[in-house]
């Protein structure tokens, strides 16, 4: 996987600071908010895999964070540690109640703290809540999302898959591509804040494959919005060269090299006024054969 990414939520610099510090030397990616309205901002701007969060900060507490963060679709699957000089049993019992993951109080060990971070990390991922690569809530959150729409109306699920990524990948290598994978969620939270809305679910199924659930009306525009943003944003991870040929050259099944179209978007949507569905599974199916159809629309 790559760089796993660490929010922490501190408005003490000399902590946030040596925390920092110390985790960009562990491998993490790091962030750094001093408020809590900040911190509410980054998370919903790039998903972290785990949030270090204050309780004590200028704006508000962190039981409010934790809170608003458990109770938005969007963000309810990050894991959460809180840090406080608290070491009352009320306190560490209301963020429990609230959905931490765990808590440590100042002042602490850091190695402790490190294997509390990586603990909370591969649990989640161990669990199928979140995605290694991005962040982005998995495979047991995507089903519970589905089982919440299937007797719903008004819903549109999008199975939305890269094309023509693996070629990318073999030609540009695994660091590259999973830069592709981070900022095409990136991209699909850019648009769905933009033309969507608060409940708005987006999932990472696996691999260049994600999931997004939005409402009928709002659908057809997110969808001309990724695939027009996608197509111009995706020219960036190409060197010039390639940019300019408009493909790479790329070696198939048998070893032969060929080429390769650069990537673009396939997404199918599926909703309850164009179809009926009798278990979660068909949703799934007829999405993905609807997203096949889009990818072979655009080969032809």
């Amino acid at each position: 996987m790559g760089k796993a990414h660490l929010l922490i939520v501190e408005d003490d610099s000399d902590i946030s600071n040596m925390l920092s510090i110390y985790f960009n030397s562990q491998g993490y990616d790091v962030d750094i908010a001093s408020r809590g309205s900040e911190a509410l901002e980054k998370t919903h701007r790039a998903m972290p895999h785990l949030i270090i969060l204050d309780i004590m900060l200028p704006d508000t507490n962190g039981y409010e964070v934790c809170r608003t963060l458990r109770t938005n679709i969007r963000t309810s699957h990050v894991p959460v540690i809180f840090l406080t000089q608290k070491d009352e049993r009320s306190d560490r019992l209301q963020g429990l109640e609230l959905g931490a993951d765990d808590y440590i109080t100042k002042p602490f060990d850091i190695e402790e703290l490190k294997w509390r971070v990586q603990n909370a990390i591969n649990r989640s991922e161990r669990e199928s809540l979140t995605d290694p690569q991005t962040g982005l809530p998995a495979g047991r959150l995507i089903e519970d999302q589905l089982r919440r729409i299937i007797r719903a109306k008004g819903w549109a699920l999008m199975d939305i898959r890269l094309s023509f990524f693996d070629a990318f990948k073999d030609v540009y290598g695994f660091i590259a591509a999973n830069d592709v994978l981070r900022a095409t969620a990136l991209l699909i939270g850019e648009v769905i804040d933009e033309f969507g809305s608060p409940n708005d679910f987006i999932g990472h199924a696996g691999g260049d494959n994600f999931i997004v659930i939005t409402t009928e009306s709002a659908e057809p525009a997110i969808r001309q919005q990724l695939k027009d943003r996608f197509s111009a944003e995706a020219l960036t991870h190409y060197n010039f060269m390639d940019r300019q040929n408009g493909y790479i050259t790329a070696p198939n099944a048998d070893g032969q090299l060929e080429q390769s179209p650069l990537m673009s978007l396939g997404i199918g949507t599926v909703s309850p006024s164009t179809h009926q569905f009798a278990d979660i599974r068909e949703i799934t199916e007829l999405a993905a054969e609807a997203r096949r159809q889009d990818l072979t629309g655009q080969d032809g």
